[in-house]
């Protein structure tokens, strides 16, 4: 049998194994946390930056909140009343010119869950001049409500809808409706887009062709 006698005062040991086993872990760690490090300021960099831009925007909307308040109490002015009274039947005016009942109504239909549909619409101009809905649905089930609630909030054209009041509906013949609703919302029409305006037709380009053409002919 062979016995193997260390007789040195300090026993053997290899330090470079020691050096390259840990120093790949080591380098490793240092590698990770310079990363998350990295990270962490770019984070604190971009959060203050978007906290900035929302301060922005905050001191912008008060500064039109303070606007408004002072517009309204210099309409709220009896001498300003003839004014207001202008400027609500103005509003007003606009509200419907920019109201489309086909628009709507396209509108409504990508969004209209089945098994529900509109009973009416009613158009309407909210406190603060904007441009409101009430919509009457009709269906057999509730949750088809509120499925059109949750596709009217994912609608940019319209804003803030939320059930307003719910009727249980009697049986009627030639009817399966068994529950109507009332819907409120905000409705901001989408601005119409040249590509979409009315093209000009044959006879309008005839026609104005002829108009140009008549002060050459007696310039002649």
């Amino acid at each position: 049998m062979r016995v193997n006698i260390n007789l040195a005062s300090q026993p053997y040991q290899d330090v470079r194994r020691f050096v390259r086993r840990w120093g790949t872990l080591v380098l490793a760690f240092a590698v990770v946390s310079c990363g998350l490090a990295w990270y962490a300021v770019h984070s604190w960099h971009k959060s203050r930056n978007i906290n900035r831009e929302i301060s922005e925007v905050q001191s912008q909307i008060e500064v039109l909140e303070t606007e408004r308040k002072q517009a309204e109490e210099l309409l709220a002015k009896p001498e300003n009343k003839e004014v207001s009274e202008d400027s609500q039947f103005l509003n007003r005016l606009i509200a419907r010119k920019a109201f489309s009942w086909t628009r709507v109504f396209m509108e409504l239909e990508q969004i209209m869950p089945p098994g529900l549909h509109v009973v009416s619409i009613l158009p309407q101009l909210t406190p603060d001049n904007q441009l409101g809905l009430r919509l009457t649905v009709a269906g057999t089930s509730r949750d088809r409500a509120l499925d059109l609630v949750r596709a009217l909030e994912k609608s940019p054209v319209f804003v803030q809808p939320a059930l307003r009041s719910e009727l249980m509906l009697a049986p009627q013949t030639g009817s399966t409706d068994t529950v109507q609703f009332e819907i409120s919302a905000v409705y901001v029409p989408k601005p119409i887009s040249a590509s979409t305006a009315k093209p000009e037709s044959k006879d309008e380009k005839g026609a104005s062709a002829e108009s140009k053409a008549k002060p050459e002919e007696a310039r002649r």
